[in-house]
C-alpha cells in the first residue's frame, strides 16, 4: 500500500463504514469523492454497477482495480429494496462489496449508492423517513431520491422533505423525468426548477438523472440518448455545478457514450442490464444488449457464463412463470444461491465475462482509467471523507417557500409521458 492510499484509508471512509468495518482495508467512499475524481479528470465518467449478482460485484470490483478507476456500486430499490428481485440489496451490498474487496486486495476507492430509491407518493415519503436511515446504517454512502414520476413541485418537495434523513458527507443524486425512452423528456425548464428549489434550501446535489431519451431493460431499437438535450440542460445548470447520472446505459452503443462523456458534464453511467446477461453467458452486441435467435430466444455462449444445465433450468423457470424478456431480471433471486453453488470455474468465468466488459468501458469508453489516484487526492485535499458540496446557495429561501414552490411550478412546462413501470 503506497502512503497516500493508508492515508485515505485512515480518514476517507465514511462513518458508517468505519463503524461497520472497523480492519478492512476496502477504500470504501462517499459518492461525492467519485464525483469530484471524474470531474477532476474531465469529459470522463464512471460506471455505476448495478450488482444484480455477486459475480457482478467481483467482475465490476476486478476491472477497476485493473484499470485504476474510481467506481461505484450500486442498487436500485426495485432491484434490492424491500420488494426486491436480486439477492443483493440495499442492506447487504456494502459488505459484499467489502469482503470482495478486501479478499481480491481492491485499492481503487469505491461508492455505495443507493440508485432509485423511488417516491410515488406521500405515503412512500414517509416511509423513506425511516428505511433511507436504515440504508445508511447499513454502508450506504451515496443515494438517489427519485420523485420523478411525482408532479414537478411534488418531487422538489420530496427531496426538501429528505434531505434531513441524508447524512451531509454522503453522495446525493435527484432526478427531473421520469426514465422511459422518448416520451416524457425532460426540459430545461423542469430541471431548473428543481435545482433552483433545491438551491434555496442550500441543498446541492452532486448528480442529476434526466429523462433525455433512453431506457431500462433490454432496448427494442438504439434510439437512445438526445446528446443535444443533455448538454443544453447541462450547461442550463452551470453555475450550480451539478454532474449528470446517465442511466439507461446500456442500450447505446459505444461511440455515443464517448459523446457523452466528452461533450456534456456527466460523470456516472448506470449499467445493469449488460452486467446481468454478460455474467449468465449470453451474446451481447456493442450496446450491451442480449442478442436472439431466429426463435427469439437468448443466445446462451457454450462455455461462458453460467453452465449449460444451469441455464437450461433457469429458462423453463421463467416459462414455468410466463415471464417476458424483460422478465428474465426476475431470475436473479431464486437463483442466486444456486449460481453461488456452482463449480469454481464456472463461477470465476462468470465474474471474468463481466470483467473483460467493464474494463474495456471504463478505459475505452467512459475514460475512466486512472481516476482512482484523483479520488484519493481529493480526500487528502479536504482531510476528510467529507468533501462537502459543489456549489454554494444563489437562490432566495424566501422565494422558495411551499406555496411559492406551488405557484412557480404553473409556469413550468413538461409532460410525464404515458403511465407504466419504468421503475429500473
Amino acid at each position: 500500500m503506497s502512503r497516500d492510499f493508508k492515508k485515505a484509508l485512515k480518514i476517507g471512509r465514511t462513518p458508517n463504514i468505519m463503524k461497520l468495518f472497523p480492519h478492512s482495508n476496502a477504500l470504501i467512499v462517499s459518492g461525492k469523492v467519485i464525483d469530484r475524481a471524474l470531474m477532476a479528470k474531465g469529459k470522463a465518467m464512471t460506471i455505476a454497477a448495478n450488482a444484480r449478482n455477486h459475480f457482478v460485484i467481483r467482475g465490476v470490483l476486478t476491472a477497476a482495480q485493473k484499470a485504476n478507476a474510481a467506481i461505484i456500486i450500486e442498487i436500485a430499490k426495485s432491484e434490492g429494496g424491500s420488494g426486491a428481485y436480486c439477492a443483493v440489496s440495499l442492506w447487504n451490498m456494502a459488505m459484499q462489496v467489502d469482503t470482495v474487496m478486501n479478499e481480491l486486495g481492491i485499492t481503487v476507492p469505491v461508492a455505495i449508492h443507493a440508485d432509485h430509491y423511488q417516491l410515488k407518493n406521500q405515503k412512500d415519503v414517509e416511509k423513506a423517513k425511516t428505511e433511507i436511515p436504515s440504508l445508511f446504517d447499513a454502508g450506504i454512502t451515496s443515494i438517489a431520491i427519485d420523485a420523478s414520476n411525482m408532479p414537478d413541485e411534488e418531487n422538489l418537495l420530496a427531496n426538501i422533505t429528505l434531505n434531513p434523513f441524508i447524512p451531509d458527507w454522503a453522495g446525493y443524486e435527484t432526478e427531473v423525468g421520469e426514465i422511459k425512452g422518448k416520451e416524457g423528456l425532460s426540459t430545461k425548464e423542469e430541471a431548473l426548477f428543481l435545482i433552483q428549489g433545491l438551491n434555496a434550501h442550500s441543498m446541492f446535489p452532486d448528480w442529476i438523472a434526466l429523462n433525455n431519451g433512453t431506457t431500462h431493460g433490454i432496448e427494442a431499437s438504439d434510439a437512445g440518448i438526445q446528446l443535444e438535450l443533455t448538454a443544453e440542460i447541462h450547461n442550463a445548470l452551470a453555475k450550480y455545478n451539478i454532474s449528470g447520472a446517465q442511466h439507461g446505459t446500456s442500450g447505446n452503443n459505444s461511440d455515443r457514450l464517448r459523446r457523452i462523456a466528452g461533450e456534456t458534464r456527466t460523470t456516472k453511467a448506470n449499467v445493469a442490464t449488460a452486467l446481468q446477461m454478460l455474467s449468465w453467458g449470453l451474446e451481447v452486441n456493442d450496446y450491451g444488449n442480449a442478442q436472439f435467435d431466429d426463435k427469439g430466444d437468448f443466445i446462451k455462449v457454450n462455455g461462458e457464463g453460467v453452465a449449460e444445465e444451469m441455464w437450461r433450468e433457469m429458462v423453463e423457470h421463467a416459462k414455468s412463470k410466463e415471464w417476458k424478456k424483460g422478465d428474465y431480471k426476475k431470475l436473479n433471486l431464486p437463483f442466486e444461491n444456486k449460481l453461488m453453488g456452482q463449480p469454481k470455474d464456472v463461477r470465476e468465468r462468470m465474474a471474468k465475462r463481466v470483467e473483460d466488459f467493464t474494463y474495456n468501458i471504463l478505459t475505452k469508453v467512459f475514460n475512466a482509467g486512472d481516476t482512482a489516484p484523483l479520488a484519493i487526492e481529493a480526500i487528502l485535499k479536504a482531510k476528510s471523507y467529507n468533501l462537502g458540496p459543489k456549489s454554494k446557495r444563489i437562490e432566495n429561501p424566501a422565494d422558495w417557500t411551499e406555496s411559492k414552490i406551488r405557484e412557480k411550478v404553473k409556469s413550468v412546462h413538461g409532460s410525464k409521458g404515458p403511465a407504466g413501470d419504468f421503475s429500473d
